[in-house]
């Protein structure tokens, strides 16, 4: 089967660490379930894949992707939850979680394998390249501000960095939710991205807010980390999912233990979340914004598209 794969480690050019070709097919394992792929989306973990955190050289090569939809053996449409482990189907109880592509091939493929219980129906309203997109950075997002965060209508959040995957979810959930969402970027372009998917202030990079939020979705990391700390009420929340620029210098404890801010991490979340949240955006007419589709064979064009940072939204891959 076709599938693009991280053959080595290329920490300054990912895309070159990319290989795209034929690889077995998955073999059959006791409660699991092997998924004809339709789309697939990619994420920041693919990249950190390509850079080699998180996988090591014995592993490879190893099938990227944590995001899929497609067809289950008996016909019916699903969308893959790419958690293993945490709900110990499928594994060994003494097996920590993990995401596919990390000890398990992923989703950039013709077929994927995951324990049966990691598929979820997918609703009809959805296209797969729309269903695709949800499982790893809307899920994120979904967890981040409704469940991390415990925000409720009415209240405020600041979402650090627009126009990847999972800022663009946050944004949408956000406004669908009667959230008062504040977004920051360095590019104008982005900023009229978000403004159009719900946000009610939209501010350059660093800027300073209306007014303090009651939580902040963070995944950017030293580049906005000391802004998140001013910016957050005093006993506010800040959620953590990623450090796309690094991790930042300064903690800025001193101002965290005095306001009383709470720090939180989030990595996706659970199955029950991702039927919940494929629910809510149906009724909610929700989509997620797709920035480009290419198909598996372009591969390595659309992981630099994801590397350049200049992409608004998901990027789905079709086999």
């Amino acid at each position: 089967m076709l599938a693009a794969s991280v053959t080595r480690f290329s920490p300054d050019s990912p895309a070159d660490g990319l290989e795209v070709g034929d690889r077995p097919e998955p073999a059959r394992r006791d409660a699991w379930t092997t998924v004809d792929v339709r789309a697939a989306s990619l994420n920041h973990h693919d990249l950190w894949s390509l850079r080699g955190v998180g996988l090591r050289a014995e592993q490879l090569p190893m099938i990227l992707g944590t995001d899929a939809a497609g067809y289950a053996p008996d016909g019916s449409a699903v969308v893959v939850h790419a958690v293993i482990g945490a709900d110990g189907h499928g594994v060994g109880p003494d097996e920590p979680r993990t995401l596919l592509s990390e000890r398990y091939d992923g989703t950039l493929a013709e077929q994927v394998s995951v324990p049966t219980h990691n598929l979820v129906p997918m609703p009809s309203d959805l296209s797969f390249e729309e269903a695709a997109c949800i499982p790893t950075a809307w899920l994120t997002a979904y967890r981040m501000l409704f469940r991390s965060a415990r925000l409720t209508p009415g209240q405020s959040v600041l979402v650090q960095g627009a126009g990847g995957g999972l800022a663009t979810a946050a944004v949408a959930l956000g406004a669908a939710a009667g959230l008062e969402v504040i977004v920051t970027s360095r590019s104008g372009t982005k900023r009229a991205a978000a403004a159009a998917l719900g946000a009610a202030h939209v501010l350059e990079s660093g800027a300073r807010l209306p007014h303090r939020v009651d939580a902040v979705i963070e995944s950017v990391g030293a580049a906005t980390w000391s802004h998140s700390v001013r910016s957050v009420r005093p006993g506010g929340t800040i959620v953590v999912a990623g450090a796309t620029s690094g991790d930042p210098t300064a903690a800025e404890l001193t101002r965290i233990f005095f306001n009383e801010i709470s720090v939180l991490g989030a990595t996706m979340g659970t199955r029950d979340e991702l039927s919940d949240l494929l629910a809510f955006m149906v009724r909610t007419d929700l989509r997620p914004r797709i920035d480009r589709t290419y198909p598996l064979s372009g591969a390595r064009d659309a992981v630099t598209r994801l590397a350049g940072g200049e992409h608004v939204g998901k990027i789905v891959l079709t086999p």
